[in-house]
């Protein structure tokens, strides 16, 4: 597929939208799905034409039940809620209020020394690589039933992310990593959004204890509770043919002056082996800097679309191909 082929290419094709297109007839099969959608939504297009949250005006008006004004109040009179220990209630009621949860020690460390060993062995086998970032492993559960099955469809999980978006959920892709990431802050939104806007979410799982000199992963919290930011809202370089080549630089420039506009506090997450952060779809969070040569920061990542919604991706205005 075109798709594993430009995991490593950044040439010129990466901006020509005719290419998604071909990629997009190429796995037809996986969006007939979206048929029903379009209709649902009033969206007058083919499903494999280009797709962007400017296709959308008005928006639809549904959100996640825990992004209303209510959330909190609805939150406590739910019988799930209820039912839950206090350190979980704790938990859901901060990713209400702060856009994050942390379920700290969720796994235990023979789950993670497992991971690790895997991917060492899948990268040094070939039967995976690094994207072209150098830094991302793509859907490293494609190749491990162990990734797969005690990580990225964990049922715990699973119903618990169910829970937080009000929607069953269905996990999407995966990101591997020895390293940090050294990303600039962003949404995962600009990648990975929906019709309705916020039915996206993520996990991240620590291989291994986090330090700063590492590039700890940081977020901003609060932030999720801002507007979206699409490629409407910044100079994108987008034409009616093409992918501005710049895009996500000037997105990041973007969202460097929100945080600024609204002095929002940084947070660093110096996770211990086997916790996993939970995050919105909208909460700002990137990779710090690596500060000693060599440092790693074994992590595993997934995100989760919620059945339903209409998904894409904003950045390179294409409809999200869903395999599941």
């Amino acid at each position: 597929m075109l798709q594993r082929l430009f995991q490593k290419y950044t040439g010129l094709l990466r901006s020509l939208k005719v290419v998604y297109i071909i990629n997009n007839l190429l796995n037809i099969r996986h969006l007939r799905r979206n048929k029903a959608l379009y209709r649902q939504l009033n969206l007058h297009k083919s499903i494999i034409s280009p797709l962007g949250s400017a296709d959308f005006s008005p928006h639809h008006p549904d959100i996640p039940w825990l992004d209303r004004p209510d959330a909190l109040p609805q939150l406590e009179q739910h019988p799930d809620f209820q039912a839950m220990p206090a350190d979980m209630q704790a938990n859901i009621r901060q990713f209400v209020t702060s856009g994050y949860l942390v379920l700290k020690n969720f796994y235990g460390p023979e789950d993670t020394r497992a991971l690790n060993l895997e991917m060492d062995r899948l990268l040094n086998s070939g039967k995976t690589d690094f994207n072209y970032t150098g830094r991302k492993i793509f859907n490293l559960q494609e190749q491990s039933a162990l990734a797969n099955e005690r990580f990225f469809r964990h049922p715990e999980l699973l119903r618990l992310l169910s829970f937080l978006l009000g929607k069953p959920v269905i996990p999407f892709q995966s990101l591997g990593f020895i390293q940090g990431s050294e990303q600039r802050a962003h949404s995962d939104s600009i990648h990975m959004t929906t019709e309705p806007p916020g039915y996206l979410i993520a996990t991240w799982t620590a291989l291994e204890d986090c330090t700063e000199d590492a590039g700890a992963l940081f977020y901003y919290p609060g932030s999720h509770r801002l507007p979206y930011i699409m490629t409407t809202d910044y100079d994108s370089g987008n034409t009616p043919f093409t992918i501005g080549q710049n895009s996500n630089r000037r997105y990041e420039d973007k969202v460097e002056t929100l945080i600024a506009a609204h002095g929002l506090e940084k947070k660093t997450f110096l996770a211990k082996r086997g916790d996993v952060l939970i995050w919105h779809a909208n909460l700002l969070h990137g990779g710090g800097p690596i500060r000693k040569s060599g440092a790693t920061r074994r992590s595993f990542v997934c995100h989760y679309f919620a059945e339903s919604v209409l998904c894409y991706h904003e950045m390179s205005q294409r409809p999200a191909i869903i395999r599941s």
